[in-house]
């Protein structure tokens, strides 16, 4: 109950209502950004997130688009764009302009003057053999906050010898140079699967991209509070590699105490079982069980005591060699049921311990949810350029200072003539020329 009487729930409902955030103020709504991001996401969620908490986003292609709408699963676009562009994009101004001109540069020195962020993808140096380095920004807008993301960094060993000078920086990169890629996947020894499914697999989604990104965003918040104090902006250097290694909880640990190298356990958890996916009938659920009492629980469940005395304790639990077999006798039980009927199942468990079930959905049933559409985590809309869209909503929910969703994806260029003319006075002729010219 608030303060006021109100059920919790629908005070948050009403003071946190995405629906309002366009009517109240925002965190960031008088920063400038400036994102030249190419071929990575990383660079553009870090201007995602500081769209959505209001800061004028100017997302800078080059004439002919950024290589990073091109890419989406089987070639699926909406229009001239992908459906990962598609949800970054948003909120966002998307002018073009040819930075390696001379015109463009002299362009984006004008703008860079004025704006308080800029967010850079490209190899170490690059903008700097432009004449277009911190150093030389920092002169004319001492205030700027300066932040260049590649996954071998500015500066060492590897940078000194031409490391990712001449390639884009993949999320595949960050994923295989943070150790990340060697834990997920099926381990050698398992050798009732097929061979080549037993190697160092990627994750499913752009998790080194949006690390990277996440950590730039995040940087990007602490320099400016410094800057609030004194005045002063400041340079950022972040490797998507470097992000995604912080959150390598185990394996490189594992290394440099014992030596060896951990080995993948799928699906497995390391540290704790049963604490993974098991089949159902109609697909997977996931179960969690693993101190002592909370195991006996879960093999009261299925009827099996014989399990608790085979696997008694929970440093026995966790000897790799025995994940598959455990499994496989907890399957015996799961696999006569359907998802709905463990959880059942499970949730009518009152005995002694503490065990969990719950489905693993599939994103069509993800979608079936309407909490998500409550909650705005889902939105479905209609845009003037890319028709009927769905796309994640904002994730904080707050009731001051919110993010909001305002618009999705630009098509390349749209906002050429609202920026140019609003930031550096260019009037149509202008544009027209450095449209001939090839600058934007």
């Amino acid at each position: 109950m608030s303060d006021n009487g109100i059920a919790w729930n629908d005070w948050a409902k009403e003071e946190t209502n995405p629906d309002k955030a366009k009517e109240k103020p925002q965190a960031l709504e008088d920063l400038m950004v400036l994102d030249l991001s190419y071929g990575s996401f990383a660079g553009l969620f870090a201007s995602s997130l500081l769209v959505e908490m209001g800061a004028f986003v100017i997302r800078i292609e080059p004439p002919e688009g950024d290589i990073a709408r091109q890419f989406s699963p089987d070639g699926l676009k909406i229009k001239d764009t992908g459906l990962g562009y598609i949800v970054e994009g948003r909120n966002k101004y998307h002018i073009t302009l040819d930075i390696e001109s001379s015109k463009g540069r002299e362009i984006l020195l004008k703008l860079a003057s004025r704006a308080d962020i800029l967010i850079e993808t490209f190899p170490p140096s690059y903008m700097d053999e432009l004449d277009m380095g911190w150093d030389v920004l920092k002169k004319i807008n001492p205030a700027l906050i300066y932040c260049a993301i590649n996954n071998w960094g500015q500066d060492g060993p590897a940078v000194e010898e031409g490391m990712g000078k001449d390639c884009l920086d993949y999320d595949i990169i960050a994923q295989a140079l943070s150790g990340f890629a060697w834990t997920v996947g099926l381990p050698e020894d398992y050798t009732d699967f097929p061979e080549h499914t037993r190697v160092p697999t990627r994750m499913g989604n752009w998790m080194g991209w949006y690390v990277g990104g996440a950590m730039a965003a995040f940087s990007i918040m602490t320099a400016i509070l410094f800057r609030e104090a004194t005045g002063i902006g400041q340079f950022l250097d972040i490797s998507p590699a470097e992000s995604l290694m912080t959150l390598n909880n185990y394996a490189l640990h594992f290394y440099h105490l014992t030596g060896q190298i951990i080995n993948r356990v799928a699906n497995f958890e390391p540290a704790a079982y049963a604490y993974n996916y098991v089949q159902a009938k109609d697909g997977m659920v996931f179960l969690a069980g693993y101190a002592d009492p909370n195991w006996k629980a879960l093999c009261s469940i299925i009827g099996r005591p014989d399990l608790v005395e085979k696997y008694p304790t929970v440093k026995i639990r966790t000897q790799p060699k025995n994940f598959v077999p455990m499994t496989r006798e907890i399957e015996k039980f799961t696999k006569q049921y359907t998802r709905e009927e463990i959880q059942k199942i499970w949730m009518d468990y009152s005995g002694p311990g503490v065990t969990v079930a719950g489905e693993i959905l599939k994103p069509d049933e993800t979608m079936e949810i309407s909490h998500w559409y409550e909650r705005k985590a889902l939105v479905k809309t209609k845009d003037k350029d890319y028709g009927h869209v769905l796309l994640q909503g904002v994730v904080a929910k707050m009731d001051k200072t919110p993010p909001a969703l305002k618009w999705i994806c630009r098509p390349v260029g749209a906002d050429n003539v609202l920026v140019y003319k609003k930031l550096l006075g260019f009037g149509e002729a202008d544009l027209e020329n450095l449209k001939k010219e090839g600058v934007i």
